[in-house]
């Protein structure tokens, strides 16, 4: 309920940790040029970030690049040169280089070592090949790794590992003399970003280290962080938590990535005084209203190629000319509209190559069932929850069909799992849905992936006012009464269409919160689902 730094388990028995720690210790000791390397998500802009601001602080010369989506996924050839005509020897790969076994044994060839700190999905390691060739692989899903939580995101890892290099360094006397010695803790921010934005499971030392971010992002340090938040308008005096992150922060810092360089999220968190954060703020704004017009396009397109048909056990869709940067997001909202796995690829109408991303519903792997076919696709990776692929144009009709075998196959296994309907986890009178009960629940927060926020019922309201809001008129503004004569306000995001009318009576399922406005505080509900009684 109250969770502490003090309570992060040490990062004993998280495989390949000690040696990392190590070989980083002695390249800033003598000085060595260390390169950074992150994906170009939310999660390896911030991972990149962290090690880079942490080795800065050392005084440690260092090297950051991130991921440039034309260039394809992961740590690649182009990026090893690119280091290597940097002078680098050591490299540390965030969110990426599990699978990046090429560009690893070229950077060896050329004498630079890699160590890799990343949570994708570790592959089957085929006994007759050689092992993996980075120096050291951070990554809790290894077979030898023994840590109890498997769930941290890359910048996670990051932060264990800036810790540890810290605490080595202050037994071998590093700090002794002039030296400063870092507080890991003002990279939390960075940390509780990356977490949430990844939807990786909010429990464990994830919730930890999130909560703990949250409050040093309410602190307003990060210069960068703060100018992203007033250009995306979001009130100063309002409190920062994980839904402002989801909604305000992740997408932003995605965007520049989505469209093709993620350099400019790199820069923004990087950037150690108001003017350069607020230049990348603006820049990181317009790339996130190019975002959305992409977005509506290929949603757009994807939903008519799929009118009128029963896409299946998987809905696969792809289309040429599409900017893989928003395929993720288009896959999640397929899932929404479908209510089954999403796989949205773009095919780049030159090399005829597709890179797809893919999203889940409960009781699917994707990993699994991309796996399954992976003699289709030219690479694969991700999580249970969220993937990405390549497959040539000419695979992606027996892809499709493969696809769909596999997840039929998964559902058939767990089919309770799959599908089931919104679950309460309690019925209430409105009554009771006051300040007190809405700041009782939110020291369960923060919510997310493995942590879902409570959902409450009242059943039998009736509508007394109902209209539309948001710029696109898309959201739903309601006043309900029980008919005792309490009322509470709700709101009903993307539900437009589904407005009961005045008058009508409804059962409702919601989240309750506190909505702060002009100086006022009143309980609203945030509405899951409206249903009509007759």
């Amino acid at each position: 309920m109250s969770p502490r730094l003090g309570s992060l388990r040490p990062p004993s028995g998280l495989a390949g940790f000690d040696l990392a720690v190590d070989r980083i210790c002695r390249a800033i000791e003598v000085g060595e040029t260390i390169g950074v390397f992150g994906d170009y998500d939310v999660d390896g802009a911030t991972t990149t970030a962290l090690l880079t601001s942490f080795f800065r602080q050392l005084r440690g010369p260092t090297v950051a690049r991130v991921a440039r989506r034309d260039a394809g996924y992961g740590f690649g050839l182009g990026d090893v040169e690119f280091f290597a005509d940097q002078r680098c020897g050591l490299v540390i790969t965030g969110d990426t280089g599990t699978s990046d076994i090429a560009a690893i044994e070229r950077a060896r060839e050329q004498g630079i070592d890699v160590i890799v700190v990343d949570h994708h999905t570790v592959p089957t390691q085929d006994p007759s090949l050689p092992p993996h060739p980075a120096l050291a692989l951070i990554n809790p899903f290894r077979a030898d790794s023994t840590f109890p939580f498997r769930g941290m995101a890359s910048v996670g890892l990051a932060f264990y590992l800036a810790a540890g290099i810290r605490t080595a360094l202050r037994k071998r006397g590093f700090f002794a003399g002039q030296r400063p010695e870092p507080d890991v803790r003002e990279f939390l921010d960075l940390v509780a970003v990356g977490t949430i934005a990844d939807m990786v499971p909010l429990v464990g030392e994830n919730r930890i280290l999130t909560r703990e971010g949250l409050r040093r992002l309410n602190q307003g340090a990060r210069p960068g962080l703060r100018a992203l938040l007033e250009v995306a308008g979001v009130d100063a005096a309002r409190a920062i938590d994980e839904a402002t992150v989801s909604w305000k922060i992740g997408p932003r810092v995605n965007a520049p990535g989505r469209l093709g360089d993620a350099g400019p999220a790199l820069e923004l968190l990087l950037a150690d005084n108001d003017d350069d954060a607020k230049r990348w703020a603006e820049h990181l704004e317009q790339a996130n209203n190019q975002r959305r017009e992409f977005q509506d396009q290929v949603s757009e397109e994807a939903l008519a190629m799929l009118e009128g048909v029963d896409p299946g056990p998987a809905v696969v869709v792809a289309g040429e000319g599409w900017k893989s940067g928003v395929v993720g997001i288009v896959a999640a909202r397929l899932v929404d509209q479908f209510a089954r796995p999403a796989f949205t690829i773009a095919i780049d109408p030159e090399s005829g190559l597709g890179r797809g991303s893919a999203r889940a519903v409960p009781g699917v792997n994707l990993y699994r069932a991309l796996d399954d076919c992976s003699d289709l696709l030219v690479r694969f990776g991700g999580h249970a929850a969220a993937a990405g692929l390549t497959v040539e144009r000419d695979n992606v009709p027996a892809l499709r069909e493969r696809l769909g075998q596999a997840v039929s196959a998964q559902l058939e296994e767990s089919r309770d799992a799959a599908g089931a309907g919104l679950v309460l986890d309690a019925e209430v009178a409105l009554g009771e849905v006051d300040e007190k009960l809405t700041s009782e629940l939110r020291t369960l927060a923060p919510f997310g992936m493995g942590n879902e926020e409570p959902i409450l019922g009242c059943g039998g309201l009736r509508v007394v006012e109902s209209r539309r809001v948001g710029n696109d008129g898309n959201h739903l503004k309601l006043q309900l009464d029980d008919g005792t004569g309490v009322r509470r306000s709700a709101i009903a995001f993307g539900q437009a269409e589904d407005d009961p009318g005045r008058g009508a009576t409804v059962h409702v399922a919601f989240a309750p919160t506190i909505n702060e406005w002009g100086g006022r505080r009143q309980v609203e509900l945030t509405v899951r689902r409206l249903q009509p009684v007759d």
